[in-house]
């Protein structure tokens, strides 16, 4: 079954291309994420974290 999946993917031009770009959307996206959670400001997740404990408080 290998084989015939191999030998679709061989006939498509540029085919090598699809791997690279998912790989780097992928990367980007979660160096990304990482950025934006270690840059989050600490009074705000404080904030966020206490929010389930307050009884009828909106926010």
């Amino acid at each position: 079954m290998f084989e015939q999946v191999k030998h679709n993917l061989e006939t498509i031009d540029g085919v090598a291309t699809f791997p690279i770009i998912s790989l780097l959307i992928f990367f980007f996206f979660f160096v990304g994420l990482g950025i934006w959670v270690f840059s989050y400001k600490k009074e705000r997740i404080d904030e966020l974290s206490q929010m389930p404990l307050q009884d009828n408080k909106i926010v």
